[in-house]
């Protein structure tokens, strides 16, 4: 069965269409007005080895808020569809990535039940026209709309572009440990039964 799913959200503010297939081999096609944005939805489809599709418009003009908030609702929704039941996933990722002195790690849960903890101290500052702050929102909405407990955590690093980088990478690592499947699990990795 294919693990796959396409998602469209189209709001006054965004028009964005997401196409996801966990197993792919990272192929990529990420067209949002936010370039530095895309360069790290190329990490998640690269290093988690999705096949992924996002061509995205928001109201840029204003900022880039509503974009990115709205790229992470539809790929964590993409995530969720795909996974179905989430019979026979590994259910928990992990993924530590370093970017040159940066050094960042994410440990996920897709358990149903979303929680974000941010462990991430960065200024109040823009990477091109990219707002640093914008990297939580992403993964909150990430969070809710794909039913994940995530943990982001970032152990040090000084440059800005280098530490997101690594936040992403390590994220795309969590992600495709998490969704794999493993043939000893019996429906879902549960003692309740259920991942919801």
């Amino acid at each position: 069965m294919a693990r796959s799913a396409t998602i469209e959200r189209k709001t006054k503010e965004t028009d964005v269409r997401v196409r996801l297939d966990l197993d792919g081999r990272g192929e990529n096609n990420i067209q949002s007005p936010v370039p530095f944005f895309d360069h790290m939805l190329v990490q998640i489809a690269r290093h988690g080895f999705f096949d992924l599709e996002i061509a995205a418009r928001g109201d840029i003009e204003i900022d880039a808020h509503h974009t990115v908030e709205d790229i992470g609702i539809c790929l964590g929704e993409a995530f969720k569809k795909a996974l179905g039941d989430k019979a026979g996933i590994r259910r928990y990722g992990r993924g530590t990535a370093p970017m040159h002195e940066a050094l960042a790690s994410v440990i996920l849960d897709f358990s149903g039940r979303p929680f974000l903890v941010y462990n991430v101290d960065l200024p109040k500052a823009r990477v091109g026209n990219f707002e640093v702050e914008l990297v939580e929102e992403f993964f909150t909405a990430f969070c809710n709309h794909g039913g994940v407990n995530i943990h982001v955590n970032l152990a040090y690093g000084d440059n800005l572009h280098h530490i997101i980088e690594a936040l992403f990478k390590a994220f795309a690592r969590a992600l495709d440990e998490a969704t794999q499947i493993d043939p000893r699990i019996e429906g879902v990795l549960s003692s309740k039964g259920s991942l919801e």
